[in-house]
């Protein structure tokens, strides 16, 4: 007999995060047009179907921007480090893969690092610092628990600076405005010659964006209809999966792929842990998600009006990703 214990802190992160879900569903689900957000994707099955969608032939993104930090991180670095020691800092941290590629370039210019990742899952966190102590010599971990869009916690003090990534382009899900307040809020928590490394996607030709989200293989599909799929069982809903397709379109006006769950025929659905009774016309909506895609010039703008100077932007030779590195000064 396998006996799982789970403590006090796992236990308040857990009844956290449920209440969490509970007032997401209860905003975007009382709304018009209906939404739910993006993070809502990321329970276990979820995360593990985005690690698929980060293989699949059609879904650029990933393996675009590893080729652009197998290439040039030990750039990056040292235009980042002049000449002066550093520590990573990274925001939506998840498992930290990507980033192990920063981490070694900074170990060839100095003896040891720390990392601080931020991230809402503790768990998450815990997972990444046991494989990543244990992969990297003289590599130690600092997990920093919050919600980055909020703000994060200050950073030490000790005259060691700080390159803060925010890669995967994940400043994607946010529309301009929240993107602005979340580049502002970070500015005020760092200082003069620290930098941010920046993963921004691309505008490119339609066709490309428009297979990246509904990828022949329906893995997208079956990430965004799991949001559902958690609804139903942590919240005590009844939705129906099968009466829900799966749409990723580009629009156009506002530079952004979005991600919508469509309703096939008039459904009912009921969420006792919310007390709400949701309506859905025949066609209509639920939008899950907005992937905003970037010209080098307007990451330059939203990087300047958030107060950073820009250093440098390194692209894939087709153009499709960039990685744009700011200063503190």
């Amino acid at each position: 007999m396998i006996v799982t214990t789970v403590s006090t802190a796992q236990s308040l992160e857990i009844a956290d995060l449920l209440e969490k879900v509970k007032d997401e569903v209860r905003r975007g689900l009382s709304t018009q047009p209906k939404t739910l957000s993006p993070w809502l994707f990321y329970d276990e099955e979820g995360s593990r179907l985005f690690e698929r969608i980060t293989e699949l032939d059609e879904y650029y993104v990933t393996r675009t921007e590893r080729s652009i930090l197998e290439e040039h991180a030990d750039e990056i670095v040292r235009l980042a480090c002049r000449r002066e020691r550093i520590r990573l800092v990274e925001l939506g941290a998840g498992s930290g893969a990507k980033t192990e590629l920063v981490m070694r370039a900074v170990l060839r210019r100095q003896t040891s690092l720390e990392y601080l990742p931020s991230d809402v899952s503790r768990s998450a966190l815990e997972d990444a610092r046991v494989r990543l102590e244990e992969k990297i010599a003289h590599l130690r971990v600092e997990p920093r628990v919050e919600n980055y869009t909020n703000g994060i916690a200050p950073l030490p003090d000790d005259g060691i600076r700080a390159l803060v990534l925010w890669i995967g382009s994940s400043i994607g899900n946010f529309n301009p405005e929240d993107a602005h307040q979340v580049l502002a809020r970070l500015r005020t928590r760092m200082q003069t010659g620290d930098a941010l490394l920046l993963g921004a996607d691309h505008v490119k030709a339609e066709p490309l964006l428009l297979a990246a989200y509904n990828d022949a293989a329906g893995v997208t599909a079956a990430f965004n209809k799991n949001v559902l799929v958690r609804l139903n069982r942590e919240l005590g809903a009844n939705f129906d999966i099968d009466n829900f397709e799966h749409r990723g379109v580009w629009n156009t006006k506002k530079s952004r792929i979005e991600m919508h769950l469509v309703s096939r025929d008039a459904q009912v659905v009921e969420i006792p842990a919310t007390g709400q009774t949701v309506f859905l016309a025949p066609g209509e909506s639920i939008h899950t998600e907005n992937s905003y895609k970037f010209t080098a010039a307007r990451v330059a703008t939203m990087l300047r009006d958030a107060g950073f100077s820009m250093e440098r932007t390194w692209s894939d030779a087709q153009g499709w990703f960039g990685l744009h590195l700011a200063m503190v000064k």
